[in-house]
Formats: C-alpha cells, sequence, structure tokens
C-alpha cells in the first residue's frame, strides 16, 4: 500500500508528465533532423532571428542568457524548445488575466497630493525614489502610516495572530509557502473560527512554492471550511515558462486597517519550531494606516485575475483617519510581465544614493552585472557596503554560486559575512539611517525577474533605526570572509560559470 501511495503521488505523476513531455520534445528534434532536412534549415534561420529578437527585446539580458546560448550551441533542439514553452506562455490564460487586471487596476493607486508636495521638499534621494517608485511602479507614497519592524518570525507571529483574532470584516493571506503545523494550524483555527462568524476569508498560496507542503486538493479542504481559497497559477504536466513565474508575495492585509509582510512564510521552519538549517534569521512588519490599501489592492488584483469576485474594491478601504508619526511609506509590487524591473530599481536606488552605508541581507546573492558593478562601484566611492549572506546553506549548489561573487566584491572593498548561527532569509537594504525597504524580494534571478515580489520602503520613519539596529545585531552573529577564502581554483571557477547560466531555472 505504501508503495503504490509513492507510486501514484502528486509529484511522481508531475514528474513522468515532464518526462514524457521532454521525451516527445527530442522526438520531434529527430524527425526534424533525420526526416526533412528543409524544416531543419528553416528552424536554423528562425533561431537567429529568435537570438535577436531576445537580444532586443529582453527585460534583462543576463537573465536570457541560458536560452541564448541554448539556441546557439542547439539551433534545431533550442528553437523547437523555446517554441514549446513560448507558446504554452502566449496561450496561458493566468498570464492574460493577470496582465488585463493589473492593468484595470493601476488606477486604485492614488497619490495624495499633499504627501507628494511634501516630498518635493525633502532630499534627492527621496525625490529620486518618489519618482521612481510613483511614477514608473505606479505604487503611491504615504505619510498617516506606521511600521513596525520584528526581526524573527518568532516575534512577529504572536502579533500577526493577536490582529487575526481582532477582525471584524475581512482577512487576505497571500503567501508562497503554507506548510500543515504549528504555525498554520493555529492560524487556519482563527480563520475557520472567523469564517463561521461570517467574515469574509480569502487564502491564497502558491501552487509550486507548496507543492511538496501541502496535499494536491488543499484548497478544496479549506473552501469546505468556508474559506476562500485558490492555489495561484496551479502546476499541471505540461512544461511552460509561465510554471516559472511563482507568486512569491507574502501579504497579510486585515479589515483594511493593518497589513503584515517581510520574508517570513506560513511554515514552522520560519519561527524556529522546526530546524532544518540552523537558527532561522527572518522578519515581519506590520503596516497600519493609510498605507495598508495599496497591500489590499495589491492582493485584490492576484485575486480577481484568478477568480473574478470583486467589482468594488474600496468596501476593503479602511477610512478612519491615522496621524502620522513621521516619515514616508510606500508598499510596492513586482511582476515579471511588463517591462519594469521595479524591486532591482528601488535597490539600485538606494545603493547609487548611499552616502555613508548601504547593509544588505539576502539568502541568495545570484546578481547580474549592472547590480554587481553597483555594489563595486558604491565601495569604491567610500561607501560602506555589508551583505550579510547564509552561515549554512538550505541549497549546497546555490550557496556556493552565492559564494562565487564573493571575491570580486571583496576586492572592490565590499565587505560579505556569513551568518554563523544558521540561515539568513531576511530581504533588507538599509542606508545612512535614513531610508530601508523589506519584504520577499532576494538577490537573485528569480526574485528580481520572474517571480511576483512585494517590499515595503520607509523613508525617516523609527522603523529605518530599528532595521539598523538587527542589521548590526546580526552582523555581531556572523563571521566575515576574507579575500584569501573567496579565491577559488580554476576547476572551480569554470564549473561555477558554466552552472551560473542556468540561475534562471535554481
Amino acid at each position: 500500500m505504501k508503495l503504490l501511495k509513492t507510486l501514484f503521488n502528486r509529484v511522481t505523476f508531475m514528474v513522468l508528465m515532464v518526462l514524457l513531455e521532454l521525451g516527445l520534445v527530442l522526438s520531434i528534434f529527430h524527425w526534424f533532423h533525420t526526416q526533412a532536412a528543409w524544416i531543419e534549415a528553416v528552424l536554423r534561420i528562425l533561431s537567429v532571428l529568435i537570438v535577436l529578437t531576445i537580444v532586443n527585446t529582453s527585460r534583462h539580458l543576463s537573465s536570457d542568457m541560458m536560452w541564448i546560448l541554448l539556441i546557439i550551441l542547439f539551433p534545431v533542439f533550442g528553437t523547437a524548445l523555446y517554441l514549446l514553452l513560448g507558446a504554452n506562455l502566449l496561450s496561458s490564460k493566468t498570464y492574460k488575466n493577470i496582465v488585463k487586471k493589473t492593468g484595470d487596476d493601476a488606477s486604485l493607486y492614488e497619490q495624495d497630493p499633499d504627501v507628494q508636495a511634501h516630498v518635493e521638499q525633502e532630499d534627492n534621494s527621496l525625490r529620486g525614489q518618489f519618482h521612481y517608485i510613483w511614477n514608473h511602479a505606479g505604487y503611491p507614497f504615504y505619510e498617516n502610516s506606521h511600521v513596525d519592524y520584528y526581526p524573527l518570525g518568532d516575534s512577529g507571529f504572536p502579533v500577526m495572530l493577536e490582529e487575526l483574532r481582532k477582525a471584524e470584516k475581512f482577512i487576505f493571506l497571500e503567501y508562497f509557502i503554507v506548510e500543515e503545523g504549528e504555525m498554520w494550524n493555529q492560524i487556519v483555527d482563527i480563520l475557520k473560527r472567523k469564517a463561521e462568524q461570517g467574515l469574509d476569508v480569502r487564502v491564497l498560496y502558491d501552487d509550486m512554492g507548496s507543492f511538496m507542503t501541502l496535499p494536491w486538493k488543499y484548497s478544496r479542504t479549506l473552501e469546505e471550511q468556508g474559506i476562500k481559497c485558490i492555489p495561484f497559477n496551479r502546476i499541471n504536466p505540461i512544461i511552460g515558462i509561465i510554471m516559472n513565474h511563482r507568486d512569491h508575495r507574502k501579504i497579510m492585509v486585515i479589515d483594511g486597517k493593518v497589513g503584515f509582510s517581510g520574508g517570513v512564510n506560513l511554515a514552522d521552519e520560519y519561527i524556529n519550531v522546526k530546524v532544518k538549517h540552523g537558527h532561522w534569521k527572518d522578519n515581519v512588519i506590520r503596516v497600519t494606516g493609510d498605507a495598508v490599501w495599496s497591500l489590499t489592492v495589491m492582493f485584490l488584483t492576484h485575486w480577481n485575475a484568478l477568480r473574478p469576485t470583486d467589482e468594488d474594491y474600496t468596501v476593503f478601504k479602511n477610512n478612519v483617519p491615522m496621524a502620522s508619526d513621521g516619515g514616508y511609506i510606500a508598499p510596492y509590487a513586482d511582476t515579471p510581465l511588463d517591462n519594469e524591473l521595479d524591486a532591482q530599481s528601488v535597490y539600485m536606488n538606494i545603493l547609487n544614493s548611499a552616502g555613508r552605508y548601504c547593509y544588505i541581507m539576502t539568502p541568495y546573492l545570484i546578481i547580474d552585472s549592472d547590480m554587481e558593478e553597483a555594489l563595486e562601484l558604491a565601495a569604491k566611492r567610500g561607501v560602506d557596503v555589508r551583505i550579510i549572506t547564509p552561515g549554512v546553506p538550505d541549497k549546497k549548489l546555490v550557496w556556493n554560486i552565492t559564494r562565487s561573487y564573493y571575491r570580486k566584491l571583496i576586492e572592490s572593498g565590499v565587505k560579505i559575512y556569513e551568518y554563523t548561527p544558521g540561515f539568513v532569509h531576511a530581504k533588507v537594504f538599509v542606508s545612512d539611517d535614513i531610508c530601508a525597504t523589506v519584504g520577499t524580494v532576494n538577490l537573485d534571478y528569480r526574485s528580481l525577474y520572474l517571480h511576483f515580489e512585494n517590499g515595503v520602503y520607509m523613508y525617516r520613519t523609527s522603523t529605518v533605526e530599528d532595521i539598523h539596529k538587527d542589521f548590526e545585531e546580526v552582523n555581531s552573529l556572523s563571521r566575515e570572509i576574507p579575500l584569501s577564502e573567496a579565491r577559488k581554483g580554476l576547476f572551480f571557477e569554470f564549473f561555477i560559470a558554466v552552472v551560473r547560466l542556468f540561475a534562471p531555472l535554481l
């Protein structure tokens, strides 16, 4: 019985279907190669046109280098595979719905002209970031808001539970990973109770992120308990580019009054109940006031793209005014389905505006040449640039790729530290005691180019000091990597150079 269960579980089925599809592609390639010389010639010409198209239309060339190399080395096979995946992308209903709904809902983000006038009176770094986040990314700045920073999932989770228990109207959750255990079971008990009381309770989880942690039909289980649930971008056995675009966001909105985000998923390792990679260093932020509206619209856009439900989002808006405690807050999101690299641009603007220091925490460091050069240039300008990465890896290959970036950065003056007690999952930029951003965006290809992400930018809020203090504490528990350790042998350098080409798939 156990053997049969293993043979027919979801993972086994998916693996078999993927192998079957790859076998089909190889068969088509073989037929092209042996039976139809003119088709092979057409595909070879088409391969050149595809490479030129990629070069001219790529959102970022580094992220598409894998396709370019594959098509150049194997014109027929690479082109056939690219067309197979690309056709799936263009025909994806999920893709089309998200693009349309994102455009339709853009007008719901409104910039208060009084806040804009105040921002224009601030320094150049804020004005520049404001013009990018509002004018190009499309997310407004808020004054009448507040952010609380919790330096661990352990400390943020009790606050999340407290706010969930106080819910009176609705609860919205959007997370990459949900796993049954102590953390999720406490949350779902509250969700069931609130649904029984008549609240609008919705859960949106990424189907790939929760592939190994939830049963296949778990959404149906929640629906039967009165909790509306959608698995984002449901996995299917037909390989396609759209399956590579996952919902990596972490958003919780309660009554339009309070919102949560940060790096924490809804699983026990994120609150150190289950230890897998040493101590898990993460964070949670709580947003209150006007800025919660942006998080609400982010959630509703994805929800309604997948399941049209709401005609009027404003019924979820909290109109009770809140006094400002100083500073500006701008929740923002990033999508792989447009031409803006919102998250990377926010990071780059902070880095390029830094005068004294720019401190970074990230679980992965797999960056393109632009980000690498920006880090190096900041250090050469005399900015104290520090990056903390994990001391205990969750994926050994990815960890080795991360470490392959150390040498050039250290030679340029960037200081690299590894968190000795365990794994850093926090995604943080903080600079000059002035600004910071916290959210879901790793410094890797997946977060910067492929996933749906979100973050919260803060300027001259009290939270910036809290984030700075947290970095200093984590820094004191971390080991600085010397240049001698960052230097690797020729074979390792060559191996990593090849593996880096496939970074978008890692």
